[in-house]
């Protein structure tokens, strides 16, 4: 299929690339936002600019006459650039709501010249990354401006290949957690003025309160401003809704680090004493190998932490936490909100019944009932092709049921022996925790 529909970066002072205006002037329909289709007007171009013969690209025209050309002016609204009226025989429609419902637009149009304007670059947060997802990259073209993110790397003199590039628009704010280290900077997307309010609370809670918040807002326009400020002394209500967050993460003393690799502290997590301790938890981490848009299944789930420090591991993974106890469920929310991984799918049931329906998972990890034969069966037969699939067992019993499987299916078998500072009387020992099986096997 040729490339029929066409994605236009639109910056800021409502200017496009070259590329993108010829898209616009050869589609049949272009969707977007009101705000940006209303700056599209018709003008008229002279031979010498290359006019366009009637019929090229509308519904009716009559003979030996030219159309007008449907541009987007480099000028804002407002500013001189005339009338707001559709080309000859172009349709401009704005986007449905819910965002189904625009995909839905776009399916209709199947085919026939369409473009589609959106703000910035498409395929950086954009609409472009999320039509990547439905449509063939042999349907489509991109014409990138100048994103938000490169405007205030430039406001700020951020070199952009040292700043972590994230979006809270539409988006859990906390998502923003794991990027919150000693010296990271951070340039995130927003929602409205309640975005930097809510960022500011996770650093103030995280012992970050002296980061470096810039607000910058309309950027490239007549009427940009640039705010910055302490998370500790923001006042949301100084600041507009239309803007980049620039976060320059400064630690207090005492701070808790909490980095991306496996293995974070047990007092990270709220739990009830079901917690993989962080030793074991980095070693099941890096057997599980996380990577980017991989699914893992946490079978019998505890408190969610495999889950979450899977979520945080790698771009783009997910993770579907299994748990029965509703307490249990609960804490795996929270968790999950306080250590940036709001994304963590719960489900509730009794395990194998409740991981029906489910989509495949690249990666299982078993922290329990690993001597549940039925369990075991259910969870390789989700398990893609590939996958890896890790079990834990601490009880004699538990071992006994891994040797079994792994003479059948084989694998790798590892004991892990802790130990850690304690006291007996006056002296220091260290003292042995309960010693953990771990079975690792991959699926043909």
């Amino acid at each position: 299929m040729s490339r029929w529909l066409s994605i236009v970066g639109v910056g800021e002072g409502e200017r496009i690339s070259s590329a993108g205006r010829a898209a616009l002037e050869k589609a049949e329909t272009v969707l977007g936002p009101e705000r940006l289709l209303a700056v599209l007007i018709p003008l008229p171009l002279s031979p010498a600019r290359g006019e366009v013969p009637v019929g090229a690209g509308c519904e009716s025209s009559a003979p030996n006459q030219t159309q007008p050309r449907t541009l987007l002016l480099a000028g804002r609204v407002g500013e001189g650039v005339g009338p707001r009226t559709k080309g000859v025989g172009q349709k401009h429609i704005p986007w449905a709501s819910p965002l189904s419902a625009m995909l839905e637009q776009v399916i209709s149009l199947r085919g026939t010249p369409t473009a589609i304007l959106a703000t910035g670059d498409p395929m950086w947060f954009g609409i472009g990354a999320t039509l990547a997802k439905h449509f063939d990259p042999a349907e489509f073209e991109a014409h990138p401006a100048p994103s938000a993110f490169q405007f205030a790397a430039a406001r700020l003199g951020w070199p952009l290949q040292h700043v972590a590039t994230i979006s809270l628009h539409g988006r859990a704010v906390e998502a923003v957690h794991p990027h919150i280290l000693p010296g990271n900077r951070i340039l995130a997307l927003t929602s409205d003025r309640s975005t930097a309010e809510a960022v500011a609370t996770i650093l103030n809670a995280r012992g970050y309160g002296q980061s470096r918040l810039t607000v910058l807002e309309n950027l490239g326009a007549a009427d940009e401003r640039i705010i910055a400020i302490a998370a500790a002394d923001l006042d949301p209500s100084a600041i507009g809704d239309f803007y980049v967050l620039a976060i320059d993460c400064v630690a207090d003393p005492g701070a808790a680090l909490l980095p991306p690799v496996p293995g974070l502290p047990e007092e990270a997590f709220i739990s009830d004493g079901q917690l993989t301790k962080r030793e074991v938890r980095a070693a099941t981490l890096a057997k599980l190998a996380p990577f980017p848009g991989a699914l893992l299944w946490d079978v019998g789930a505890g408190c969610g932490s495999i889950a979450i420090e899977w979520l945080r591991g790698a771009r783009d993974t997910r993770a579907i936490a299994f748990e029965r106890d509703a307490d249990r469920r609960d804490m795996i929310a929270a968790n999950a909100n306080a250590l940036g991984a709001p994304a963590l799918k719960i489900v509730a049931g009794e395990a194998p019944a409740s991981l029906a329906g489910q989509p495949s998972p690249d990666a299982i990890f078993l922290g329990g009932e690993v001597g549940n034969a039925a369990l075991l069966e259910a969870c390789w037969a989700a398990l893609k092709p590939g996958g890896r699939l890790v079990a834990n067992a601490v009880t004699l019993d538990g071992e006994a049921a891994l040797y079994a499987r792994q003479a059948k299916l084989g694998g790798e078998l590892a004991r892990i022996e802790i130990s850690v500072l304690a006291s007996v009387g006056d002296s220091r020992v260290m003292r042995p925790r309960l010693p953990v099986t771990q079975w690792l096997v991959i699926k043909p």
